[in-house]
């Protein structure tokens, strides 16, 4: 009969492994039931949370703890929980047989102080998952995985994307958006909108569309843009202007590997005027009839020429000191 205590040993503890597991079964099956049945993660309290998360656990659980009440200030809190309930309904109606073995849960501080307390958080809201200690998704480490809010307000899909790397191998439903049909209506009514009033101003629009000036205004204005380093500043990240260390403003940086944001308006103000004085010399002076006024104008725009770009040539001795040439009045 020695073999009879080793027998009612091996039983007890068999029995004992097939009723926790059981267990673990009925209160996945429940609290999965409650949450399939409201579309909305499980409301909890302080029992109700040590009953989902008490170990073993043969599934996992996603436990938001949070403070929604207006007297606790918490604005990520109320921020973040309709993202949460999203992903709970996406992810149940998704999984509604239960293969990912996911629970999701909230347990809002006026429900659940004291297991505040017992966490020691002093602040929310706080996203715990809970792995499976028993059964094929089984964690090494008992203790739980907690998501990061320090980035501010997270969207569904990214917990979403959180939750899918850390639940390998099982189910992961997308995350379902509502359509947003005030959206869809602006958008709608903006186009039409804009249809109809291009439908309208179509023939005062055309002739400008076909006109050549405007097309060499905008080019010329480019052009004068972007020679003059426009794009140099953006991609340098320049200042606009500097010190000159004698209490005074420099608006030109020496060498020619380096501008201020002023220099650049300048150089194109300085280009811009240039052109304009020859196009009027090429385009305009030719067309006019009398005589006198074509000398006086052909003088007058070819002073501005001359005085405008012994200028810019004063500005590239600055931005070089061996630059040889120079012209009158900026010598």
């Amino acid at each position: 009969m020695r073999w009879l205590p080793a027998f009612l040993s091996l039983a007890c503890l068999t029995g004992g492994a097939f009723g926790a597991k059981k267990t673990a079964e009925e209160r996945f099956n429940r609290f999965f039931s409650k949450s399939l049945s409201s579309g909305a993660p499980i409301k909890l309290d302080d029992a109700s949370y040590k009953e989902l998360t008490v170990a073993p656990r043969n599934y996992s659980a996603l436990v938001l703890l949070t403070a929604l009440e207006a007297r606790f200030g918490c604005q990520l809190c109320r921020e973040f929980q309709p993202e949460f309930d999203l992903l709970t309904r996406s992810w149940v109606k998704g999984d509604k047989s239960g293969d990912s073995k996911l629970v999701f849960s909230v347990l809002d501080f006026s429900d659940g102080r004291n297991t505040f307390l017992e966490l020691g958080l002093q602040t929310a809201p706080v996203l715990l998952l809970f792995q499976p200690t028993v059964g094929p998704y089984a964690s090494t480490s008992p203790e739980p995985i907690r998501y990061d809010f320090t980035n501010g307000p997270q969207s569904a899909e990214q917990v979403h994307h959180w939750l899918a790397r850390h639940t390998p191998d099982r189910p992961h439903p997308p995350v379902k958006r509502p359509i947003n049909w005030l959206r869809w209506i602006s958008a709608v009514i903006m186009i039409s909108g804009a249809f109809t009033a291009a439908f309208v101003a179509w023939p005062y629009i055309f002739p400008f569309i076909r006109s050549r000036n405007p097309w060499a205004a905008v080019s010329l204005i480019l052009i004068l843009l972007f020679t003059s380093g426009h794009m140099f500043n953006h991609i340098r990240k320049v200042p606009y202007v500097a010190s000159n260390n004698r209490g005074g403003i420099s608006y030109f940086a020496g060498g020619f590997q380096n501008q201020f944001g002023m220099e650049t308006q300048i150089v194109a103000a300085i280009y811009g005027v240039l052109s304009f004085a020859t196009i009027c010399l090429v385009v305009k002076v030719p067309r006019i009839k009398d005589r006198n006024s074509q000398q006086v104008a052909v003088i007058a725009w070819s002073g501005v020429i001359f005085f405008v770009y012994s200028f810019l040539l004063s500005i590239f001795r600055i931005k070089n000191g061996g630059y040889p040439f120079s012209l009158p009045p900026f010598m």
